[in-house]
């Protein structure tokens, strides 16, 4: 069985959204433990383990399917020797099944890839906004010559 060239891309697309998310999952403002940062990862990469098993499940039906269609389609011609199969046709119909399906396979994945790049995008900038706000407290903190009372508060604002 040929994998598709365009397959490679997608993986790789796929493992570096993977990665990009296990990196911001771990840049959380409320310093997540190790553990949690894993059970985070563990999260990711079983949706995404679970997207490509739909993917291949997606692809071995068509196959299936084509298959029974040729069984069907040789079968009929073995039954019924006035009508001739090309061999050529057969294979072209076939091999158009497996592009349909591995063009459906692709669109599946590059709408997995859109929605992690967009939950990465909104991640990132709430990690922003995050940075931004702490860098601010921290700023007022630290030129503040309130009581103790005020770096709690500070603290606790960075802390949201």
């Amino acid at each position: 069985m040929m994998i598709p060239s365009r397959s490679y891309p997608l993986i790789r697309r796929t493992a570096l959204a993977l990665a990009l998310l296990g990196v911001l999952a771990a840049c959380q403002k409320n310093d997540a433990s190790a553990g949690q940062v894993a059970g985070k990862l563990d999260d990711v990469a079983q949706v995404a383990g679970q997207k490509l098993d739909q993917a291949a499940n997606y692809v071995g039906q068509q196959v299936d399917a084509t298959r029974a269609t040729a069984e069907q389609n040789l079968n009929s011609a073995a039954s019924t020797p006035s009508v001739r199969i090309d061999p050529a046709d057969l294979a072209s119909s076939a091999q158009a099944n497996l592009q349909n399906a591995a063009s459906a396979t692709g669109a599946a994945i590059d709408r997995a890839a859109t929605m992690t790049d967009q939950g990465l995008q909104t991640a990132g900038h709430k990690l922003q906004q995050w940075s931004t706000q702490g860098t601010a407290a921290s700023s007022s903190a630290s030129t503040s010559t309130s009581t103790s009372t005020d770096s709690t508060d500070a603290q606790k604002q960075m802390d949201k």
